[in-house]
């Protein structure tokens, strides 16, 4: 009888716990080294709680159909446009707007030197993209320059590459946690603009290239699609950077550095599942060298030094594979040869070969695979083909697919401002100025962004 009271009084003082413990944990989460590694598992938690009720793998963007009578006054105000902008060579900074710093102007030169059976790089060391988000272009990056000796670190390369909103209340972490995916021309213009040594990037490259430059000395990164089971068990498709620095006929293998993979250093990847997941992107390569070997670079590279006719290469690479492909890998073949015509300034060729790109992913076949519904996350060619062939709609429609059906949130800056010009060409300009600013939240300081806005007349 006595004892009941004291009971009630000892739970009533545990109770007062449960507030000091969540306050504690609440603490503990945002000491900076714990939100960092927290806020990405969160994010996943978060991203899979969407994905299950809306699967990205089911957005399908159709094509508009285009009114020829019309076409041609659209087109001559899409050529006007077209005058004074870049081209998106694989190499340049293809969102923007301003010209690129001209490249390697030296005489290609062909080698016939015998390559050796087996090359294996001394001096590599590892980086792997762990702890971090969309870690994998900083991380090879980071690989390759480590390679010629550069002091920095993958968090380096991140701070410029993808440094997100700009808000100072959060690590740069957090801050470029939106940002999903880093351009094969960031990374080029990192190592050009913020380094002492030099890069470039090239379209339709093949094995014996590859070889070619690890046998001379030099390591390559390539971007490739990867495939691995979601957890749902489907098999998912997703683009990669991977850091290659050897090869060995006799094992019929390239020897990578996988900045994804635990472990990652030093595997064997087999000829034909290389080529197999090269062919997602194109055949893009590309080559970090120091200043005074770009001779030597440039000698091995031979006709590949000029952009134009390694782009030209690509096409005819994509030409044949459509004559030869069967099955989901016919989606990529002509999503290739849509990606070498805008390279070659093609663009109504280039939509039409989108076009059928596009219809074959409505029809992929998805028994086994998912499909790739993160390729508008990594390559932006359609929005090109699509602009400059005055489709202005195709290019709203496949970013509001893109940014709404494939994506948990809307953060990617290419698809913002892409949807940003098309929304000003058919005159909503506040839609347009909303885009901009929204991927300035992605991208701070963005130059294509910033010179959208300027454009207008308006402050970032």
């Amino acid at each position: 009888m006595y004892n009941l009271p004291m009971k009630r009084s000892t739970k009533i003082n545990k109770l007062w716990l449960i507030p000091l413990v969540l306050l504690l944990g609440i603490g503990i989460y945002f000491i900076p080294p714990v939100h960092d590694r927290l806020s990405t598992r969160m994010e996943l938690l978060r991203t899979r709680i969407i994905y299950f009720f809306k699967p990205p793998s089911e957005a399908v963007f159709q094509p508009g159909e285009q009114n020829p009578l019309t076409m041609g006054t659209a087109l001559v105000a899409a050529r006007t446009e077209i005058a004074r902008t870049i081209t998106p060579q694989a190499g340049t900074s293809a969102e923007g707007t301003s010209t690129p710093t001209a490249g390697p102007t030296l005489t290609p030169t062909i080698t016939s030197t015998p390559l050796p059976a087996s090359v294996i790089l001394p001096g590599v060391v590892y980086v792997d993209q762990h702890n971090r988000w969309n870690y994998c272009g900083p991380a090879n990056l980071t690989m390759a320059l480590n390679f010629w000796g550069w002091k920095g670190n993958r968090d380096d390369v991140a701070k410029v590459v993808k440094p997100g909103s700009g808000d100072k209340s959060k690590s740069f972490i957090e801050q470029g946690l939106p940002d999903k995916n880093v351009m094969p021309y960031e990374l080029v213009d990192f190592v050009n603009e913020d380094t002492e040594f030099h890069a470039l990037v090239r379209y339709g490259g093949d094995q014996k290239l590859i070889k070619s430059l690890i046998a001379a000395g030099f390591p390559v990164i390539i971007e490739k699609g990867y495939y691995e089971r979601d957890y749902t068990g489907k098999i998912d498709w997703l683009g990669h950077y991977l850091f290659t620095t050897g090869y060995d006929d006799a094992k019929g293998a390239f020897t990578v550095q996988d900045a994804y993979l635990k472990p990652g250093k030093n595997l064997l990847s087999d000829y034909d599942d290389f080529q197999d997941g090269w062919r997602s992107f194109n055949y893009l390569f590309m080559v970090v060298y120091p200043v005074d070997r770009e001779n030597d670079v440039l000698k091995v590279l031979g006709p590949w030094t000029d952009e134009r006719w390694a782009a030209q290469h690509a096409l005819d690479m994509a030409d044949r594979e459509i004559t030869t492909l069967k099955g989901n890998n016919l989606f990529f073949a002509w999503f290739n040869k849509g990606t070498s015509h805008v390279a070659l300034q093609e663009y109504v060729d280039a939509a039409t070969a989108y076009d059928k790109a596009f219809v074959l992913n409505a029809n992929w076949n998805t028994t086994e695979q998912n499909r790739p519904f993160r390729m508008m996350w990594y390559q932006t060619g359609p929005y090109f083909a699509y602009f400059y062939s005055a489709r202005y709609q195709d290019v709203i429609s496949l970013a509001n697919t893109t940014l709404n059906d494939t994506i948990s949130t809307p953060t990617l800056e290419e698809s913002l401002l892409w949807r940003g010009r098309a929304f000003y060409q058919v005159g909503n300009t506040q839609a347009a100025v909303d885009d901009y600013r929204a991927a300035l939240k992605v991208h701070v300081n963005w130059g294509p962004a910033v010179q959208a806005l300027q454009d207008l007349g308006l402050q970032p």
